[in-house]
């Protein structure tokens, strides 16, 4: 029996229980439906262009919706379908996988998805603000730029802010799921032991942390250069001349590096969680374990580490030197020599086991053989020579297809594998394999003649007249493999109804740890606590669990530690036993698995972005919506920060490497490693562009005698006392010194205020300098230096300003009597507040004295 309502959450039939749900199964249902709403969304899009080049020219759409369609079609399958689609198993399946009860951060999962949706909500709004994006899912600069888009431009805008917001989510979904799955293992449960969709998943996670994070950098310039009128990308400097290569070289490359930095890794971000089900199939479908399954592993690690070293082969045509691109040409070849060992391992699982040909299992083997295709002709571009003849052309097109689709094929296969734990039905195993031939004939038939027309120009809708019977067979597949989802969606959706329902493990030979749960699983995952600690899987009682954690050293000093960044009631707090983390509904000492706060935040964030996309119009309206979303974003954080939620650690479980370290340092630990990857992109940004121009003729050109080093001088004084005085704090608290642990927060409050009006000054006087070379002041828009300096310390600026707003509701909570003898909630904070001080010691010799 569920025991659904005791938790605080509606059943399942009520809408309400969708948007106060917190549970990772529940979570992960919405990634899946609204993933495959976002694939028929990018999916209409597609078929729309497909149609348009049945004929050379623009007959249908017209040149703008032309490329309006080619481009959201990119964005929304790239970001908005396929990558959440897996995390939408991650979130169901990962904390089963690993015997955990839910992911660490429950409402951070929560604010995660809802934050993914109200992004996609604000990308489809791009499309009634004139026009929405048009130019090209990779936004090259200088077309990314408001010189080079139509009208006002306030839909690409939209289209910029959607992805910071989608980027956001990314990133707190990465620090939830690194967290959950360094400390929250069953007991035994190595980490190399793990399933391999759940290591696809850590290694995805990982390149999601870093990879992300230099895109959220490019992104916050590029959304700079629309609001704020900064000049990175742009060739537009007043708005009415246009500028020559000499005033911001390095303006188009820039874009490139960045967004290519992030680019490459996608494309394995995008493939690991497939590989992950792809090895699971075979697996299951073969009774056989996965053959070499140490070296499989192996070769992820190697791959995901070479993807952040290969980005540059995506820009063989530019003018970097012919020794750098040789480098990029060898990591090239060189990342395919893992996956040739993978697939490999898969086939002869394949061979040495006895293949049953299910669905999941067609759909698995489906996806390895289009990758096949995909990785050969991918190879063509991987050589300098071969790029400069194919690099814009449909082989591109074709391949990326090949590469990625191949993809969301594998992942199509999962959604039938884990249909019968998810639903407690079987899905109609007839027509399952019906639709895959028809999605295999269909996308084979879409996407193979593009290698033969090749040199068609891609994102071009005019082609020479002998390929269009080429073009004529890909309108034809893709319109198949359309048809192909209409047979998924009325085969699954049946299923719910009619379909045979099914025990905990419906396969014969599956072994991972969620088909010991019952179909679908309960809120509270499984019978027991779960434990590897004999070597094999079973499941402690509550009395077994009391009676190993009480003999634990340590055990009730932490165990109240464990909140989901909610407040800690004295009764939670108290409760620092075994039973927290066994599954006895005991009303507050229980796990909270409800929470209205994460929607509220993601909507009043929608809300400020969409009235950012036009303040720079001046329009009331816009910038009423951007104060309205402000206020609500803030009082819902605050909300969120006030309500008693629990989510109680696990009292036995397998911690390694990070045992002697609390999920909230750890999670703090995973940020901070993400937004050091931030600054570097804005620090390198910096100094690309500065080499570009010329280190020494940019301060002479381009910076005025009035920038002196003594604001930032005293800037640093300020930050490192700051620093100082936090640990004067945390020590001031753990003496239980209410008086000591107040004075010292407020004297970091007052010295980060000071921090920022002296910011504000230094600011205020170079904006109104006046001389004979910057007349009209030195301002966000007057060259590439001043939008670098502006744009990199306000950065920096608005990480001050966050650490000041939790500082000042901390130092109320210490005068109110809160952290006395427990001084790791200022230690949390005080993580991030040297973190930002470290950075200013960067930003400090960069802007100022160099």
């Amino acid at each position: 029996m569920s025991h659904d309502h005791e938790h605080g959450l509606p059943p399942k039939s009520s809408v309400s229980r969708w948007f106060l749900t917190t549970n990772h199964k529940d979570i992960g249902v919405l990634y899946l439906i609204t993933a495959l709403f976002f694939l028929v969304f990018g999916g209409v899009l597609a078929l729309l262009f497909r149609l348009e080049l049945i004929s050379s020219g623009a007959d249908l759409l017209g040149s703008m919706g032309y490329n309006q369609a080619v481009s959201t079609h990119g964005l929304l399958m790239v970001f908005w379908f396929i990558s959440p689609f897996a995390f939408g198993f991650a979130n169901y399946l990962v904390p089963l996988q690993i015997g955990a009860d839910d992911l660490a951060f429950p409402r951070l999962n929560a604010l995660s998805y809802w934050l993914y949706l109200f992004s996609g909500i604000l990308m489809g709004v791009s499309f009634f603000q004139g026009t929405t994006f048009a130019g090209g899912w990779t936004m090259y600069a200088p077309l990314n730029t408001p010189a080079y888009i139509p009208g006002e431009g306030l839909g690409a805008t939209s289209v910029v802010l959607a992805l910071i917001m989608f980027t956001a989510a990314v990133t707190l979904g990465s620090v939830n799921f690194l967290t959950t799955m360094y400390r929250m293992r069953a007991e035994g449960l190595r980490m190399r032991d793990i399933p391999i969709f759940s290591l696809s998943i850590n290694l995805t996670v990982w390149m999601m942390l870093f990879a992300f994070a230099a895109l959220l950098a490019a992104l916050m310039i590029l959304a700079s250069d629309h609001i704020l009128g900064t000049t990175y990308f742009q060739y537009s400097i007043d708005g009415t001349t246009m500028a020559t290569d000499a005033d911001n070289p390095g303006a188009s490359l820039l874009w490139a590096h960045l967004f290519w930095f992030f680019g490459h890794p996608e494309v394995y971000i995008v493939f690991f969680p497939a590989l992950g089900v792809m090895a699971e199939c075979f697996q299951t479908f073969t009774g056989r374990r996965l053959v070499g399954r140490k070296w499989f592993i192996i070769s992820m690690v190697l791959v995901a580490l070479q993807s952040f070293v290969v980005w540059m082969h995506h820009m063989f045509l530019t003018g970097i030197n012919l020794p750098i691109k040789t480098i990029f040409m060898a990591t090239t070849i060189g990342i395919s020599l893992p996956f040739d060992l993978m697939v490999f391992s898969l086939i002869y699982t394949m061979a040495k086991g006895r293949v049953r040909f299910t669905t999941p299992f067609l759909f698995s083997l489906g996806a390895l053989i289009l990758f096949i295709i995909g990785g050969i002709t991918g190879v063509f571009l991987g050589a300098i020579v071969l790029d400069y003849q194919f690099r814009g052309t449909y082989w591109v097109v074709a391949h990326f297809h090949y590469v990625m689709v191949a993809g969301a094929t594998a992942l199509f296969g999962g959604l039938y594998y884990w249909y019968p734990k998810i639903t407690g039905k079987m899905y109609n195993e007839t027509l399952g394999k019906i639709q895959f031939g028809v999605y295999f004939l269909g996308f084979n038939l879409l996407y193979f003649p593009m290698f033969i027309a090749w040199e068609t120009p891609r994102r071009v809708f005019v082609y020479p007249d002998g390929l269009q019977i080429w073009h004529t067979m890909a309108t034809v597949g893709g319109f198949i493999l359309g048809a192909s989802f209409l047979l998924m969606f009325y085969n699954l959706f049946v299923s719910l109804w009619r379909g045979e329902d099914v025990g905990p493990n419906p396969w014969e030979y599956a072994t991972s740890a969620e088909w010991a749960a019952a179909s679908p699983p309960p809120l509270e995952n499984f019978p027991g606590v779960p434990s590897y600690g004999t070597g094999k899987l079973e499941f402690l009682d509550e009395e077994t669990v009391a009676e190993r954690t009480e003999s634990m050293p340590g055990a009730a000093a932490h165990g109240h530690a464990a909140t989901d960044g909610g407040a800690v009631t004295a009764r939670a707090a108290a409760t620092a036993t075994a039973m927290e983390s066994t599954h006895e509904v005991s009303g507050e000492e229980h796990a909270s698995h409800a929470s209205f706060w994460p929607f509220l935040v993601s909507l009043g964030g929608f809300i400020a972005f969409l009235g950012l996309s036009g303040v720079r119009t001046g329009s009331v309206f816009y910038l009423t919506m951007a104060a309205v979303g402000g206020v609500a974003t803030l009082g819902s954080l605050v909300g969120m920060t006030r309500e008693p939620f629990h989510a109680p650690e696990m009292a036995i479980a397998e911690r390694w490497p990070f045992e002697r370290v609390e999920k909230m340092k750890l999670g703090m630990w995973t940020f901070l490693a993400s937004d050091i990857v931030l600054f570097g992109a804005f620090i390198g940004s910096y100094a690309f562009v500065r080499v570009a121009y010329g280190w020494t003729a940019w301060h002479h050109d381009l910076i005025p005698a009035e920038h002196v080093t003594m604001p930032g001088l005293i800037n640093t004084y300020l930050l490192l006392t700051s620093s100082f005085l936090v640990v004067l704090a945390m020590v001031a608290a753990e003496r239980k010194s209410k008086r000591g642990t107040v004075a010292a927060l407020m004297g970091t409050f007052a010295l980060g205020v000071g921090f920022l009006i002296n910011k504000g000054l230094e600011w205020q006087h170079l904006f109104h300098i006046s001389t004979e070379a910057f007349p009209n002041g030195w301002n966000l828009s007057t060259n590439i230096a001043s939008s670098t300096f502006y744009l990199t310390t306000g950065l920096h600026g608005a990480h001050v300003t966050i650490g000041l707003v939790i500082c000042a509701y901390m130092t109320i909570r210490a005068w109110n009597g809160a952290y006395q003898g427990d001084d790791r909630a200022i230690e949390y904070f005080g993580l991030y507040w040297h973190f930002v001080d470290i950075v200013w010691l960067f930003l400090f010799p960069l802007f100022y004295i160099l």
